[in-house]
């Protein structure tokens, strides 16, 4: 699954397809070409371009070829690949879409690869967790991206606020003291339920559970109502619409007009703030979403990249070896610096230490999470019925009885897909 506004803290790349010679260790002679599907915009051609030739100068087996998707309607051509008799050896997904992908039996199960030689104990647990599935590891992680709080430099200044919050009852104190009559403390639209999701599992809570063996939507508990209360209290210090998302309009515009002190989104949305508004050009900070205490972060959802290989795929030991270099720490310190991505470990995350806005998101992915690991989650998303849950909510609706019916639509998405 990919965070909205992605694409704004990455170069797009165009659609290439890189070849080269040689043949398959083992094999008696001859090449054999290992085909990689990867998304566009997931990674430049400059990087693409040196892991060929870094990868073909060690393996010079191996013919590369990178071929470039789009995410609109990648899922049913990724199923009907695996299904096929001419899989890719190698293919990116989104780190919420392996079970989908892993339900059809046509994965090959990395669990060993990941242990034994990727250290997949130290991966970001928002990646890590949903290309798990059944137990096997099914999905490698390659990089991550998170909603951090982007902030107006001037705004918070002219508030007096000298110490950016750590912790949520300070980051309600900040925002309120921030939100006046000329001026909004922040901007949160009604329907933004990534962001309720990370207020949710900090209470710990669930947006949807398979606890009873069965998966249940579970906004109705105690602890995910709890995380729906700050949620209130938070969007009522700005203007953001109660019965929209953070595209309608877009948080970045809205941002860029310069009343507005905090928005919750991706770093790279400073970049097209400051397109819309060059005034604002190096007055935009970050600071990790607060957690209920001041020692780790709050919990956000992970967005981002899984590797999965088809198990029927004609090079797929090949597969398994490129993953393992893409996921290695050599070219994921290269991919992080290239993309201003966070990588697939907190160990790794020196390799962004100078980029500000990239450096708070690889500390708030410390405490990522994703979406529940339901092959059925994307029906859910599909017509959500988390957003007019909030929007109710917001708009005076009883928070309990508008959990249960929330809730009970989730259930019937998760059993019928």
């Amino acid at each position: 699954m990919k965070i909205r506004n992605l694409a704004g803290a990455v170069a797009l790349v165009s659609t290439v397809a890189l070849s080269g010679c040689g043949y398959l260790p083992g094999s008696d002679a001859g090449s054999s070409k290992v085909t990689v599907w990867l998304m566009k915009g997931s990674a430049s051609e400059e990087f693409l371009d040196g892991f060929k030739a870094s990868y073909e100068a060690e393996h010079p087996s191996v013919e590369l070829e990178f071929v470039l998707q789009e995410w609109g309607g990648i899922g049913p051509k990724v199923l009907k690949a695996l299904d096929g008799d001419d899989a890719p050896d190698v293919i990116e997904v989104g780190n919420t879409q392996v079970a989908q992908y892993a339900e059809t039996g046509e994965l090959r199960d990395l669990t060993l690869e990941s242990m034994r030689d990727l250290g997949g104990e130290d991966w970001l647990p928002g990646l890590a967790e949903p290309g798990k599935v059944s137990g096997g590891q099914y999905g490698i992680p390659w990089y991550a991206a998170n909603r951090v709080v982007i902030y107006n430099k001037d705004l918070f200044a002219q508030a007096g606020i000298t110490a950016l919050p750590e912790t949520r009852a300070q980051w309600l104190d900040v925002s309120e003291k921030l939100d006046t009559a000329s001026e909004q403390g922040i901007y949160l639209a009604g329907q933004n339920w990534y962001v309720l999701a990370g207020f949710i599992w900090d209470e710990g809570g669930e947006l949807a559970d398979d606890s009873g063996g069965d998966w249940q939507g579970a906004l109705d508990t105690p602890a995910a109502l709890r995380g729906m209360d700050f949620y209130k209290r938070l969007q009522a210090l700005g203007d953001g619409p109660k019965d929209a998302d953070e595209q309608t309009p877009p948080e970045t515009d809205v941002f860029a007009e310069g009343d507005v002190a905090q928005i919750v989104s991706v770093p790279g949305s400073a970049a097209l703030i400051e397109q819309r508004n060059p005034e604002l050009k190096g007055k935009l900070g970050y600071f990790p979403i607060p957690g209920k205490t001041a020692d780790k972060p709050g919990a956000v959802f992970t967005g981002g990249s899984d590797l999965i290989v088809p198990d029927g795929a004609d090079q797929r030991g090949e597969g398994v070896e490129i993953v393992k270099a893409l996921a290695g720490e050599k070219w994921q310190t290269e991919l992080a610096r290239a993309m201003s991505y966070v990588p697939n470990k907190p160990s790794l995350a020196r390799a962004v230490a100078g980029q500000e806005g990239t450096s708070v998101m690889a500390e708030g992915a410390t405490e990522g999470r994703a979406t529940p690991n339901s092959p059925y989650w994307a029906a859910v998303e599909a017509d959500n019925p988390i957003k007019p849950y909030m929007t109710a909510v917001l708009q005076g609706g009883d928070p309990a009885e508008e959990a249960r019916k929330a809730s009970d639509r989730i259930t019937s998405k998760l059993i019928s897909g």
